[in-house]
């Protein structure tokens, strides 16, 4: 089986990271997306990220 392609350099999210901070913003994480999508997080975005409405029925 052949390696997967990637579908972002480093480049990419570097690109973007340095974007943020030159618009006045602290990015605070970056998450990709298997489609090639680079999401800079801020602030508080980090941990709501990762609970979904499922883990707000459980109180997790």
């Amino acid at each position: 089986m052949a390696a997967r392609r990637a579908t972002f350099k480093q480049a990419d999210a570097t690109r973007a990271l340095k974007a943020a901070v030159a618009a006045g913003l602290k990015p605070t994480g970056v998450r990709f997306d298997p489609a090639g999508l680079i999401e800079v997080l801020f602030d508080g975005q980090a941990r709501a990220a990762t609970t979904n409405s499922f883990d707000e029925i459980q109180g997790t």
